[in-house]
């Protein structure tokens, strides 16, 4: 894709940090060759005649950079969860969201990634959060899990820090069945083939994830999505968001 080879080209050519800061620029003058009326990104509200189409199929604002599971959870968070006077969490968060999150007065927006691969306030490991006790009146853990080798002491942490009543909204990539994990799968290669990715540790399926969250002290509502392909929005046409409350 064209997109994906300016990308790599912009990547080798210049440090992260001015990537960074002149991400705005390059989008900006990006977004001019899709401008249009037929689809709208409801992150940036920006109007377009298409998103940019990766090859995993994941389709991007050409503006702020948000993909199909990111506008999907801008939805949920502004339709739901989003309200004045809030401390939220958000591990590891995609630029597009924190962009508009950080931004917001009325929220205490704390972020953190304990690898150092996105812009974050903290770098908290996950099993481990240096955080009291009913700290937070929401979390954000999308794509963070299938990472994380001790999922279940993740959980445990993420409902330690959980205010009672608060909200934690949770993402994985899923797969029909059972949870699907091997501790001898360690060579990347091998957790490319068998997970989907190369730092990846297991694909949970939607029930399986339920299960662990409960078994940590969860109340756990699934969330399914479908939507028409093409949609306005250009939201995935089938997806799952789990909620586990306290």
């Amino acid at each position: 894709m064209i997109y994906e080879k300016i990308k790599k080209i912009i990547s080798s050519a210049f440090p992260k940090r001015v990537i960074i800061k002149c991400e705005s620029i390059f989008r900006f003058f990006h977004f001019q060759f899709y401008r249009g009326n037929r689809f709208k990104c409801n992150v940036c509200d920006k109007k377009l005649r298409k998103f940019i189409e990766l090859k995993s199929g994941d389709k991007l604002c050409p503006f702020c950079g948000s993909s199909s599971r990111n506008r999907r959870l801008w939805n949920i968070l502004k339709s739901e969860y989003l309200r004045s006077n809030i401390r939220v969490l958000h591990f590891s968060p995609s630029r597009s969201l924190k962009r508009f999150l950080s931004k917001d007065p009325s929220l205490n927006y704390i972020t953190s990634d304990f690898m150092g691969e996105f812009e974050a306030d903290k770098h908290y490991n996950i099993t481990n959060i240096n955080e009291s006790d009913n700290s937070f009146d929401l979390i954000i853990c999308y794509h963070i899990l299938e990472h994380i080798e001790d999922d279940r002491a993740g959980m445990n942490e993420l409902y330690r820090v959980l205010k009672p009543g608060g909200s934690c909204i949770i993402q994985t990539p899923f797969k029909d069945g059972e949870i699907y994990e091997d501790a001898t799968i360690k060579t990347a290669e091998d957790r490319l083939k068998y997970f989907g990715q190369k730092d990846h540790l297991r694909i949970y399926s939607v029930d399986g994830l339920k299960d662990r969250l409960t078994d940590s002290g969860f109340n756990v509502n699934i969330n399914e999505f479908k939507e028409e392909e093409d949609n306005f929005n250009c939201f995935n046409s089938i997806e799952y968001v789990l909620i586990g409350t306290k």
